[in-house]
């Protein structure tokens, strides 16, 4: 399975990804480029929003589904 793909089957399950769940459960550690790959892909419908970690630190959260799939909400 590609990261791509892995990527895709996380957010299908969990609902959304960030940097840090990537490299904790996928051992991804170059999210923004892979999900910068999946968007020009054309295969993935992808939502991201900076987000504040408790410590005041931002990060990207992405929301992506493949097109055409009845995966995760985009909300």
């Amino acid at each position: 399975m590609t990261q791509a793909e892995q990527i895709a089957k996380y957010c299908k399950d969990h609902g959304s990804i960030s940097p840090m769940e990537a490299f904790v459960f996928l051992k991804c550690t170059k999210l923004a480029t892979r999900v910068s790959e999946m968007k020009y892909s054309g295969k993935y419908e992808i939502r991201q929003q900076f987000e504040k970690s408790k410590d005041g630190k931002k990060y990207m959260r992405y929301w992506i589904k493949e097109k055409g799939g009845n995966d995760v909400s985009m909300s």
